[in-house]
């Protein structure tokens, strides 16, 4: 596209050309007409002057007028630059000629009007080509006239003058033309300078661009030269800022402008949405320097924000309250607490959307029920927003509210209300006249009601209340209010439904642990159960007596918390009991208890199974001061001797229970001192997520070393240095104080494999219970030691021991090397015998067989009251007994 300076300057140099052609043109026609008159003039001139010369009319009346005439002819045409005068006779007769040749030859020609006396001028095609003639009448004295004289010149002749002169005509056009194209350069340079090369549409462009800035545009536009004077104004910046129409190279401090918006305009800075008052407008003023696109100076821009500052404002509040319900999602509901929940809301909504927030929850859902029908009796659980002596309901009241009041109102309707002004409305003063006016004059004056409503039941109404400078609350509050609530109110009943759920399974667990420990005389036992943060887990601990006056200390623990993880335990717990009572070994006893999870797990379908358990169990035997532990994917115990020292007994580990896959437990077998202590803990005391096990075995060393302590402060001591705080898992600890039984309270004979030898272990067993004043006994305690001797001489092998023990009931134990079980049967009436276990298990409060790794141990206890045995029963009685009446 060419610029609009190169098609000025192509329009200009045609211009020029045309008109120096046009000049040209004219200057040939004129000097062609000129030469044509003075042709005229010249041969009127040369044949007048002839025609009137003395001695032409003597000249024409002699003999031969040629001779005469020829030669003045002649010279006279030289003289006058013509091509010929000519002289004919009225007849047409050629008297004298340019051409000689012609005189004497008549011509014909249009000399009728010099015949009539007159002179003329014509142009005609002649003997010498086309020419411009003269004619005049030569007149006698008299007037008459007696020849004519005609000058001829040829066109030819005339333009040859002009083309002689056509040169300097053309040369003068030239230089002409050259000055012209050269100024038409000089100020089409200077143009292109001042469109910058700009195109004609982009001219059109920019002019359209401009007329819109000045008349179109819904901005003010100003542009102001370096001096600070306005130099372009549109119609919007008029507008904005009132300016006169003469306004445009004035400065602007002379418009009469306030100086809050003249100063910045003027000031050349830039300036970036800086908001000036203009009048009663709020203009947002932009700043920039024109350079390099102009001249030195600025351009300004004014945008009203009048009204845009109400819409922002409107903009800010709903930006505010997204935020606000985005800080509710992130802090309401972060315990589980249903009290702890309703004050997260409380504290989210102050002051940012109410000053006081009340919340009032049905008493059902505070302890974890489902919510009954719709009721107005609330207890007050939150309260945020006022200090000091308030007229506004406690926490912990129970609030019944009336039907005319806006949280009864909104709780039939299951909607939110609105009390605007508290001032004007009475309905919710009869709730309490009094207390209502304490709160008007405390300067609460509106009020939204809105139910706490999750899964379509209601749990109880929150109040949102406004005071002193506040503003009302209004309908678009109202609809904030309802979804603020409404999200707090799914937060409530997952609180409400998790504490359902905990209470249950707490209840589950609390009645699955130990209430409380046996009575035994093996060892003094302190224990402490610590639940989770995460709520109740599966932990427990278990004290266990065994025949012969032995005992089995057990810790255990369920991967996991909740509900799930305390039915596994009572699960777990409740096998290892029933196990415990078949008298087996801790390793055996925990292989039984890894098939049972095995089992579990495997044929588990529609409830979840054991995700992992772990399990020590310690047997601790009194008369020896033997301890016996194994165990399964836990932690071993620590030992604390009397002297304060404490060890970590290595115990050889198996996998957690459900893992072993058939593979034999591994035991652990020391003998301790009488008042060695015990811990057992689960990994909850030692292991955390910022402390490595090494670490907390440590630290637990330092707990139980020192002087001797008794279990309940050792435990104390325990828990006060290894648990700050609440525990990230829950602990279970049970320490347990050894005891050795007096060896003055056993007694131990071997036995021969000889019937006879019954009667003298019978009598020594006897001189032994008078020793320990239990004579009262001491004929049922023969009865039984006969029976159990004389089956284990009958029927079992060498070597056969006897002994007593004296605890807190008599035990008696037969020990012989057969691996034979005996069985309690009722005899038939023709046996013979068979019915001396019978007599075993009427005379003793328990009996039962336990195998030892050489054979088998039967034995049997009987309670002691205050040191003596129970009546003992008649004999006769007794072996009735063994039979029904069908035997006699």
């Amino acid at each position: 596209m060419r610029s609009v300076a190169g098609e000025v300057f192509l329009l200009q140099l045609a211009v020029v050309v045309l008109l120096v052609a046009a000049a040209v043109v004219a200057l040939v026609v004129q000097a062609r007409s000129a030469g044509m008159v003075d042709a005229r003039h010249r041969t009127l001139a040369a044949a007048g002057t002839f025609a009137e010369s003395p001695g032409i009319v003597a000249a024409l009346r002699s003999p031969h007028p040629s001779a005469v005439l020829q030669p003045s002819a002649e010279a006279a045409r030289k003289i006058a630059g013509v091509d010929g005068i000519n002289v004919y006779t009225l007849s047409g007769v050629t008297l004298a000629h340019s051409d000689p040749r012609q005189i004497g030859k008549h011509v014909v020609g249009p000399f009728s009007k010099a015949v009539a006396g007159q002179s003329f001028t014509e142009t005609f095609e002649g003997s010498l080509g086309q020419s411009v003639v003269s004619v005049v009448p030569v007149k006698d004295s008299d007037g008459r006239v007696i020849a004519i004289v005609s000058s001829p010149v040829t066109v030819q002749n005339v333009q040859s003058m002009v083309n002689r002169q056509l040169p300097v005509v053309l040369g003068s056009a030239a230089a002409v033309l050259a000055l012209s194209a050269g100024g038409t350069a000089l100020v089409s340079r200077r143009l292109l300078r001042r469109t910058h090369g700009l195109g004609p549409a982009e001219m059109t462009r920019m002019y359209e661009h401009h007329d819109a800035v000045l008349h179109a545009v819904r901005e003010g536009v100003l542009i102001v030269g370096g001096g600070g004077r306005l130099l372009l104004a549109n119609d919007e910046a008029r507008r904005l800022l009132d300016l006169p129409v003469d306004a445009e190279g004035l400065p602007v401090t002379d418009l009469g402008l306030e100086e809050g918006i003249a100063d910045p305009i003027a000031s050349g800075r830039s300036a970036t949405d800086e908001l000036h008052m203009a009048a009663d407008r709020l203009l947002a003023v932009n700043i920039r320097p024109t350079a390099p696109y102009g001249q030195a100076g600025t351009v300004v821009t004014l945008r009203d924000t009048t009204e845009l500052r109400a819409l922002s404002g409107r903009a800010e509040v709903a930006r505010e309250r997204l935020k606000l319900l985005y800080d509710a999602g992130m802090q309401v509901g972060t315990t589980l607490n249903v009290e702890r929940t309703a004050e997260e809301l409380a504290e989210v909504a102050v002051p940012r959307f109410a000053d006081v927030v009340t919340v009032d929850l049905l008493d059902p859902v505070l302890r974890g029920e489902e919510p009954p029908e719709a009721t107005t009796e609330m207890r007050r659980t939150a309260r945020v927003g006022l200090q000091g002596d308030h007229p506004l309901y406690p926490v912990g009241q129970l609030i019944r509210f009336v039907p005319t009041s806006p949280m009864a109102a909104g709780l039939a309707g299951s909607r939110a209300v609105l009390e605007a002004d508290l001032r004007a409305t009475h309905g919710w003063r009869t709730q309490d006249p009094a207390n209502a006016l304490q709160i008007l004059d405390r300067g609460i004056h509106s009020l939204i009601a809105v139910p706490l409503r999750a899964r379509g039941v209601v749990l109880g109404m929150a109040g949102y209340w406004r005071t002193q400078d506040s503003p009302p609350f209004d309908e678009e509050d109202v609809s904030f209010a309802e979804e603020l609530t409404a999200r707090a109110a799914l937060s409530v009943d997952n609180a409400r439904r998790y504490t359902r759920e905990h209470t249950m399974a707490v209840t589950l667990q609390r009645s699955l642990l130990p209430r409380g420990v046996p009575e035994q005389s093996a060892v003094e036992v302190a224990h402490r159960y610590l639940a989770a943060q995460a709520g109740v887990g599966g932990d427990w601990f278990d004290v266990i007596p065994l025949p012969g006056a032995r005992v089995v200390l057990v810790v255990g623990d369920v991967v996991g918390h909740g509900l799930h993880a305390a039915a596994n335990m009572g699960r777990l717990r409740t096998a290892v009991y029933n196990f415990s009572t078949l008298d087996l070994p801790p390793d055996e006893l925990l292989s039984h208890l890894d098939e049972l999870v095995a089992h579990i797990d495997t044929d588990e379908q529609e409830w979840q199974g054991i995700t992992g358990a772990t399990c020590l169990c310690a047997l601790y035997d009194p008369v020896s001061g033997q301890v016996t532990a194994a165990t399964a994917g836990h932690p071993g115990p620590a030992l604390i001797l009397p002297d304060g020292t404490v060890s970590f007994p290595e115990v050889p580990v198996s996998p957690p229970l459900g893992l072993g896959e058939g593979l034999p437990m591994e035991t652990m077998t020391v003998t301790l001192p009488e008042g060695s202590r015990l811990a057992l803990f689960t990994d909850g005391l030692v292991e955390s997520r910022d402390r490595d096990p090494d670490a907390g075995l440590a630290a637990l060393r330092a707990a139980l070393a020192g002087p001797a302590r008794t279990p309940e402060d050792t435990c104390t001591v325990v828990i006060d240095a290894m648990l700050p705080t609440r525990p990230s898992d829950d602990v279970a600890l049970l320490v347990a104080r050894t005891r050795r039984l007096d060896p003055a309270r056993i007694a131990e004979w071997d036995v021969p494999p000889d019937p006879a030898a019954v009667s003298p272990v019978r009598n020594a067993c006897a001189r032994r219970l008078a020793d320990w004043g239990l004579e009262d006994i001491a004929f049922t305690t023969e009865l039984i030691l006969s029976e159990l001797i004389t089956n284990a001489i009958r029927y079992g092998t060498e070597p056969i021991r006897v002994r007593l023990l004296y605890d807190r009931s008599l035990i008696c134990e037969v020990f012989d090397g057969s691996s034979t079980s005996p069985h309690l049967r009722r005899a038939e009436a023709t046996d013979e015998g068979g019915r001396g276990l019978f007599l075993v298990a009427q005379f003793a409060e328990r009996w039962g067989t336990r195998y030892t790794a050489r054979g088998k141990i039967i034995w049997s206890e009987q309670a002691l009251h205050d040191g003596a045995a129970p009546p003992a029963m008649d004999l006769g009685e007794a072996l009735l007994a063994g039979w029904d009446d069908e035997g006699f």
